[in-house]
């Protein structure tokens, strides 16, 4: 089992952030999501200045398997997004840590994030 990026904290949801400041963070699906979910043939990214709720539904990735929606981990307003996942979906399977981030936001409830997991916190979750 690949150790998850000490930089990074997880929802049970199998979402990290990337905090790039207080207040901004990159999100994705961790290794363990995109191996589950296989190969990656679609992304429906959220529209930037969208705003979403904790567990709120804010992208969908679509493997060969199935369309998983991705939940919002912090309530958010979306501030970019990765373009690049439009037309090389496949970048999420390759490398869901690097270029596979799905969008950065603006984080509206800074609060939530001590809900969340660190890696080694995450990776007990799912190596069980």
């Amino acid at each position: 089992m690949n150790e998850s990026p000490d930089d990074r904290i997880y929802s049970e949801e199998h979402i990290w952030l990337l905090l790039k400041s207080d207040e901004i963070a990159a999100i994705g699906i961790t290794e363990y999501a995109q191996s589950e979910l296989g190969d990656i043939v679609y992304v429906e990214l959220p529209k930037v200045g969208n705003v979403y709720q904790l567990g709120e539904a804010c992208a969908v990735v679509e493997s060969v398997k199935v369309a998983s929606d991705i939940f919002a981990p912090v309530g958010c307003k979306i501030i970019e997004v990765n373009e690049e996942l439009v037309d090389s979906p496949e970048i999420l399977n390759e490398g869901p840590y690097e270029n596979g981030w799905l969008c950065k936001v603006e984080i509206l409830d800074k609060s939530l994030i001590d809900s969340l997991l660190n890696a080694s916190q995450y990776d007990s979750l799912v190596s069980v």
